[in-house]
C-alpha cells in the first residue's frame, strides 16, 4: 500500500453553529442528502461540523484544494450501517480522481470532542495488490 495524500482538518463547532444559521451557507456547502439527514440527528451542529471538516480534509489529501470548479457540494459524506463515515463520490469527483489513477482507497478517521471536530482522510493505492477501487460506495 502506498499513501498518495493525507488531509486533516480541525473545526470549532462554534464556528459552524454560527454559519448554519445562514441557509445560504447550508445550501452552498451540503448536499440534499446531508441536509435531510441532519434533520434526524440530535446534534445538528456536530453533524454539520464533521462533514465540513471531512470535505476540507478530502481536498487537502487530493492536494488540489477547491480548484477546477470543485466545490463543497461535490463531496458527500454518508455513514454505513455501523455509522462509519465514507465519501460518496459524484461524477465530478470521479472525473478528478481519474486524473490521479493510482488512488483506489480512501480511509477516514473522525475525532469529535466538543467543541472541536477533527477529520483525517488518507488516500492510498492498492494497485500492486490487484484490489479494486473502494473509494465510493
Amino acid at each position: 500500500m502506498k499513501i498518495i495524500g493525507i488531509g486533516v482538518d480541525i473545526i470549532d463547532n462554534n464556528r459552524i453553529k454560527k454559519s448554519i444559521k445562514n441557509q445560504d451557507f447550508i445550501k452552498r456547502v451540503y448536499t440534499a442528502k446531508e441536509i435531510n439527514t441532519s434533520k434526524t440527528v440530535k446534534n445538528r451542529v456536530n453533524f454539520y461540523a464533521k462533514r465540513f471538516a471531512a470535505k476540507e480534509a478530502f481536498v487537502k489529501a487530493l492536494g488540489t484544494g477547491f480548484r477546477k470548479n470543485l466545490n463543497f457540494k461535490y463531496i458527500e459524506i454518508l455513514n454505513d450501517n455501523l455509522g462509519k463515515p465514507y465519501y460518496n463520490m459524484n461524477n465530478k469527483i470521479k472525473k478528478i480522481l481519474t486524473d490521479i489513477p493510482q488512488i483506489s482507497v480512501c480511509e477516514v478517521s473522525l475525532i469529535s470532542v466538543d467543541p472541536l471536530c477533527e477529520f483525517k482522510c488518507i488516500l492510498t493505492c492498492h494497485w500492486a495488490l490487484g484490489r479494486s477501487p473502494a473509494i465510493a460506495k
